[in-house]
C-alpha cells in the first residue's frame, strides 16, 4: 500500500509576503513646476520653524558660557549669501519679527537680523574663499558679533532714555556682551555647516530645475 509523500508537497508562502514593499517615487525633474514650488515653500518654512524651536534647546556641545547658537542668524545667512540685498534685508525683518514673538520685542531682533541679511547679501564670497563650509562659518562669526553688537547698541540706547546714564550701567552692558558675542559667534560658525550645506544644496537643486 502506497502512503502518499506527505514530506514532498511544498508549503507555499502567501504571495504578499514576498514581495518587498516599495514606495513608488518619481524624481524631482519630472514634478509639476507648480508642486515643486509648494514642496519648496514647504522645506523652507519648515527649516525656519526648526530653528525657531531649536532656539532654547541647549543640548551637549552645544552651549558655551550659558549661550547657544543663534540658528536664525545662521538661517538668515545661508538664505542671504546667494540673493540680493533686499530678499536678504526682508528675511532678517521676518525671521526677526518670529523671534521677537518667541522673546521680547524691546530690543528688536529684528533690526539685527535684517542687517544681517542686508550685509550677507553684500558679500562676494567667491572672491575671497571658495571652500563653502569655510567661508559660510567666517561670514557667520563676523555677522554674529555684528548682531551682538548692534543688540548691545539697543539696550544703551534704552537705558540712556529711561534716565539711566551711568558710566558704570553701560560698561556692565559692553561687558556682557562682549562675553556673549565672542561665544554666540563661536558656537554658530561652528554649527553653521549643519544648516547651510542642505538647505544650500536643496535651494541649488529648485535652481536647476528651474532653469532647465
Amino acid at each position: 500500500m502506497n502512503h502518499p509523500a506527505f514530506g514532498n508537497r511544498r508549503q507555499k508562502k502567501p504571495k504578499s509576503s514576498q514581495r518587498k514593499f516599495k514606495i513608488p517615487t518619481k524624481p524631482l525633474a519630472s514634478w509639476r513646476p507648480r508642486t515643486r514650488q509648494i514642496l519648496d515653500w514647504v522645506v523652507t518654512g519648515g527649516s525656519v520653524l526648526l530653528c525657531l524651536l531649536m532656539l532654547p534647546t541647549r543640548w551637549p556641545g552645544m552651549e558655551l558660557l550659558g549661550i547657544g547658537p543663534n540658528w536664525l542668524l545662521i538661517w538668515v545667512v545661508a538664505w542671504s549669501v546667494k540673493r540680493t540685498v533686499w530678499e536678504g534685508a526682508f528675511a532678517g525683518i521676518v525671521l526677526g519679527l518670529l523671534q521677537d514673538s518667541m522673546t521680547s520685542a524691546n530690543p528688536t531682533h529684528a533690526v539685527t537680523l535684517g542687517v544681517v541679511g542686508m550685509l550677507t547679501s553684500l558679500i562676494q564670497k567667491q572672491r575671497f574663499i571658495e571652500e563653502d563650509f569655510i567661508s559660510i562659518a567666517l561670514i557667520v562669526f563676523a555677522m554674529a558679533v555684528v548682531a551682538e553688537t548692534i543688540f548691545g547698541l539697543q539696550l544703551t540706547m534704552m537705558s540712556n532714555a529711561s534716565g539711566g546714564h551711568s558710566l558704570r550701567k553701560v560698561e556692565d552692558i559692553w561687558t556682557y556682551y562682549q562675553r556673549v558675542a565672542l561665544a554666540s559667534a563661536i558656537l554658530s560658525s561652528l554649527w553653521a555647516p549643519v544648516v547651510y550645506y542642505p538647505l544650500n544644496r536643496w535651494w541649488q537643486q529648485i535652481k536647476f530645475l528651474e532653469q532647465s
